[in-house]
């Protein structure tokens, strides 16, 4: 089989199960949080002044950082259970070469998370303007601001996904791929920082704010080779694991 055509298949499988279904159900939730927040929420003095300027709503409705663990776990779910379910034999029987059958699934996952952290932007973006016109603000986000944070998103949600999907190769199974994730993506980060504090600007929640417009600690583009390089690393292990161990 081809590349193109393994890639079809992984996109297949992801599209055919419920499991998408749920992490959609996860971002109408947030979305739904954010609408109310906007609506009812108060700052400590009781104004409303997170949602004052422009820049302020970007900054709410900046999704890469949620795109990005969100899609960590689902990248983790989509391939660790191929291997807790023995799918995986099936797939590695029709492209013997793993480390291609691996690149498609990686690629189908990557454009599954994309989408993900998309969707989840254009949610929250809505639910935030929805919310506005009950309160005495009107929506002052620029559109080059909310394309910025959509495009953060889909990038922060293709690396999350590929990360994870790494971790699931390599642990294959489902929960612990899920706290291999939240380890590397949630858990390590602030470990990190405590022990070296210039490596504040590189974990993957400050690369995502970067990445949004929210902060910049560094440029835009470096943020988002950064971003891809933690999903890399990963995903690079898994290729080398796939093609040395037995299926499962």
């Amino acid at each position: 089989m081809t590349w193109t055509s393994l890639t079809r298949s992984e996109i297949r499988k992801l599209t055919t199960t419920r499991m998408p279904l749920a992490f959609v159900a996860v971002l109408v939730v947030l979305a739904v949080v954010n609408g109310v927040a906007v609506a009812v929420g108060t700052d400590m003095d009781g104004s409303k002044t997170f949602i004052s300027t422009g820049a302020d709503q970007l900054s709410l409705m900046a999704f890469a950082a949620n795109a990005l663990m969100i899609t960590g776990l689902f990248g983790a779910i989509a391939t660790a259970r191929e291997y807790g379910n023995n799918t995986v034999i099936a797939t590695y029987l029709a492209a013997p070469r793993r480390p291609q059958a691996l690149r498609a699934q990686l690629a189908a996952v990557g454009l599954g998370g994309a989408i993900l952290g998309m969707l989840g932007t254009a949610l929250t973006v809505a639910a935030v303007a929805a919310s506005l016109p009950l309160t005495d603000y009107g929506f002052m986000a620029s559109g080059s601001g909310v394309a910025q944070v959509i495009a953060a998103s889909a990038w922060a949600g293709a690396s999350g996904a590929v990360l994870g999907a790494g971790i699931g190769t390599i642990v294959r199974n489902t929960g612990g791929a899920v706290s291999g994730a939240v380890l590397v993506l949630i858990l390590a980060p602030p470990l990190i920082v405590q022990l070296a504090n210039g490596a504040a600007t590189w974990i993957p929640n400050a690369l995502a704010n970067v990445a949004s417009g929210v902060t910049d600690d560094t440029s835009v583009a470096a943020a988002g080779a950064a971003m891809a390089l933690w999903a890399l690393v990963p995903a690079l292990i898994a290729l080398q694991v796939v093609r040395r161990r037995d299926v499962v």
